[in-house]
């Protein structure tokens, strides 16, 4: 089962080392890690993705949690939560090609932040489903590259009167 596990850490060398050395020490396989600055300069977060079963994931976040360097660990898999992904794909465009790409792009609501001469580069976010979609959407065209983030996640806040409509 696939596993969403939040991790807070102090922001100081060799944290992520620590944190991989642990998981690769146990034999897990990581499917997604991320990592990125909060809003406290001294705390990082990261979202690791395992694909193992609950009962693995909630040890795995106890032994993180015994590591000096990390604050807190979450399991977010049960929890309501915000998942995104981001892509950039650079695809080729032939010619005669370009506007259906660029229509592809806009009805995900994507996004082409560059541009050559047989080329674009585009970029995407949302959740992984829709980055798995518009990628296999984009399959035809022939991909020159890619490169994807993982997933990041986050609680969702506990204010209930309050829904945004998602709009990716």
């Amino acid at each position: 089962m696939r596993n969403v596990i939040s991790i807070r850490v102090q922001n100081v060398p060799g944290v992520l080392s620590h944190v991989a050395g642990l998981l690769a020490a146990r034999g897990y396989n990581v499917d997604s890690l991320t990592v990125g600055a909060t809003e406290d300069p001294t705390i990082s977060r990261m979202t690791i993705v395992l694909d193992v079963a609950k009962d693995m994931a909630d040890q795995v976040c106890s032994q993180l949690q015994k590591l000096v360097t990390v604050v807190e660990t979450k399991n977010l898999s049960y929890v309501p939560r915000v998942e995104r992904e981001l892509a950039l794909i650079c695809v080729a465009t032939p010619k005669g090609t370009r506007s259906e790409v660029v229509e592809l792009t806009n009805i995900f609501r994507a996004g082409i932040v560059d541009v050559g001469i047989d080329s674009v580069m585009i970029e995407i976010s949302g959740s992984g489903d829709k980055l798995d979609a518009f990628i296999k959407a984009l399959r035809p065209y022939r991909i020159l590259s890619m490169t994807r983030s993982g997933c990041i996640a986050s609680e969702r806040p506990q204010d209930p009167a309050v829904e945004v409509e998602d709009k990716k």
